[in-house]
């Protein structure tokens, strides 16, 4: 009980989401109700992935479901109905492509919901088949000829007479649908519907049901189906003309041309709405156009019909036979069979009744042929196998293989006429619905696989496009590239960091080395005898650390010795060009080598005074004693 509840519960949720949906599209403020009504059904049916349903396809889960051996009046409940609308989505899954898979639960919901809330709503729980096959017939894709086709196969008698009473039960099944998108007001059943639609009470054949039915205007209570299905064929067609009210350059769907103001048109949302501007008027008679026509297109075809060169306008629907098609039972037509005294006698017969019989022109005459052929040709069996089974001379008489071969040729005849009036009456059969039933799915598959090859390409082209006018600016949104960008930036700065620094070392040791050589020279120009304090009191120079060590080096190698010595620079003159490492090992070197030969110098001054300390205390002494 509990999940009874909740499946109700469930239900109600997802119809009041279909119409809640339906809502959102704001059809209610189209002012003409057969475009509202149209416009309403054609979004349930997309909703609901109807029209990607064909209506043999329909056919098929009929006869699958075992509907058609049913009565008309036999009620079906709600989880056979769930069974049949099953069928027809899974089957539909198996011929989409993969790319193309639609949502089957949640179509089986929607479609199982808006069938219960349209037919069923005081909730009995049952359906009769014939309100299942209009709904659907009439809700699924394909030409509304077939349709009209398929309906009137169900409403007629043996004889392919419409029956009244069938009919009217028919308007109010289809009505309904109208009503369940609540325009009822418009478009409800009443009694007089089927008066409206044929006022003369006469017999109604195949052809005459489908002159009323696509008639310009249709009958009133029926206006919206045909415009249903030519919305479904307009969708997606361009006309590049500017609409004179909201002034878009281009409109998609129906165009509507004034037939009194001159160059008036309007897009199919402005004329749905009542829009007018300027000297038009919502009175004005309008008239609908489904294609664009070049200008040089309309001119050609004027002159063309001003020639007479245009042919005459073909009937909106092909002229179907009066009387329906019958299968044929052979128990009745086939003769009883006959003795033949000779086989040759047979052949000579049949030779004659093969040839002489007419062409037939009709596919009755033309099976009561066959099955005279097929019974001619079942007599000469017998024939043969009577005088194999009952005579002993028939086997060794020199004439049986002549005969064998004759049989054998008039077998091959028969052959090769079936296979030609096969191919004559293909044609006729062309007018059984399940005849092409295997070329229409085989055609059915490959337009799909041609849109889905052709929507592939468009998608590559785009992105071919997109990346073939990326810009350096959409580049730079790369976070990646940011990134590895902005790393690029700190190592450079790193690295000019450490040239600075390097730089700065090399002129601290340059200064150094100026002072040390400046010492030596000092030292060599002056007296042998020199007192070392003369030689410590020199003031050692000392490195100065520029402010400008952190900064980015603009200068070069001859530049980074500014305020160095003379002797320095003359000695770093030639090599300005060699690598920074080896100026450096260079300079170390030679700062080395003059720090040891001071040493030595030193050592060798303080031996001298400690020479002439000892000879002066030796004088002293001398004098003393």
């Amino acid at each position: 009980m509990i999940e009874e509840c909740g499946r109700r519960g469930k239900t109600m949720v997802e119809k009041r989401q279909l119409f809640m949906d339906m809502r959102a599209q704001n059809y209610d403020v189209i002012r003409l109700s057969t475009y509202r009504t149209a416009c309403k059904l054609r979004f349930v049916q997309k909703r609901c992935n109807l029209h990607l349903v064909d209506i043999w396809n329909m056919i098929e889960a009929f006869r699958d479901n075992g509907l058609n051996t049913l009565d008309h009046s036999t009620e079906i409940n709600v989880c056979r109905l769930e069974t049949i609308i099953s069928s027809i989505y899974y089957q539909l899954n198996k011929r989409l492509p993969t790319t193309h898979q639609i949502s089957v639960e949640q179509s089986i919901s929607l479609l199982l919901n808006f069938v219960i809330a349209a037919y069923d709503s005081e909730a009995h729980g049952k359906l009769t088949v014939f309100s299942v096959k209009a709904i659907l017939a009439t809700m699924c894709g394909g030409k509304i000829l077939d349709k009209l086709r398929y309906t009137f196969s169900q409403i007629s008698d043996s004889n392919g007479i419409m029956m009244y009473m069938k009919f009217d039960q028919f308007l109010q099944e289809v009505l309904k649908l109208p009503t369940a998108v609540f325009e009822g007001p418009s478009f409800g059943y009443t009694e007089h519907a089927v008066r409206t639609c044929f006022p003369q009470q006469k017999k109604i054949s195949l052809n005459m049901f489908l002159d009323t039915m696509m008639a310009d205007p249709p009958p009133q209570c029926l206006v919206w189906l045909p415009l249903m299905h030519r919305l479904a064929n307009v969708e997606n067609v361009f006309h590049p003309v500017e609409c004179s009210y909201c002034r878009s350059e281009s409109m998609m769907g129906f165009r509507y041309r004034c037939q009194q103001c001159h160059n008036y048109q309007l897009c199919q949302t402005c004329f749905w709405r009542g829009y007018a501007s300027g000297s038009h008027s919502n009175q004005h008679q309008m008239k609908e156009h489904s294609s664009w026509k070049s200008p040089a297109k309309k001119l050609g075809h004027a002159i063309s019909k001003s020639l007479g060169c245009v042919p005459s306008r073909e009937p909106p629907h092909p002229i179907y036979p009066e009387l329906p098609e019958k299968p044929l039972d052979l128990a009745q037509v086939v003769p009883q069979q006959r003795s033949l005294p000779n086989m040759n006698d047979a052949m000579v017969s049949h030779s004659v009744i093969s040839s002489g019989a007419p062409t037939p022109t009709k596919r009755l005459q033309h099976g009561l042929d066959m099955a005279n052929r097929l019974a001619d040709e079942h007599d000469l069996i017998a024939v043969y196998v009577s005088r194999l089974q009952n005579g002993t001379r028939f086997l060794e008489s020199p004439s049986r293989l002549d005969e064998e071969h004759r049989l054998i040729a008039r077998y091959a005849a028969r052959l090769a006429a079936e296979a030609g009036n096969t191919q004559r009456s293909t044609p006729e059969l062309a007018f059984n619905f399940d005849a092409n039933k295997q070329q229409r799915q085989l055609i059915a598959e490959l337009e799909n696989k041609n849109r889905e090859i052709l929507q592939e390409i468009q998608r590559l082209r785009l992105e071919h496009e997109q990346a073939s006018q990326q810009t350096p600016e959409k580049a730079q949104q790369n976070p990646t590239l940011l990134a590895e960008l902005r790393l690029l930036r700190q190592r450079k700065d790193e690295l000019e960091q450490r040239m600075s620094a390097l730089q700065e070392s090399r002129r601290e040791l340059m200064v150094q080395l100026e002072g040390l050589m400046k010492l030596l020279k000092a030292q060599a120009a002056g007296s042998p005898r020199l007192s070392p304090s003369h030689g410590a009191s020199r003031p050692m120079p000392m490195p100065v650390r520029s402010t400008s060590a952190c900064s980015t080096p603009t200068h070069g190698p001859q530049d980074s010795l500014s305020g160095v010595g003379g002797d320095v620079q003359e000695a770093f003159a030639q090599g300005a060009r060699r690598n920074l490492r080896n100026d450096l090992l260079v300079a170390a070197d030679s700062i080395t080598n003059t720090m040891s030969s001071l040493v030595k110098e030193l050592h060798s001054a303080d031996e001298g005074c400690e020479d002439e300390e000892e000879a002066e205390k030796l004088q002293n002494g001398k004098e003393r004693g």
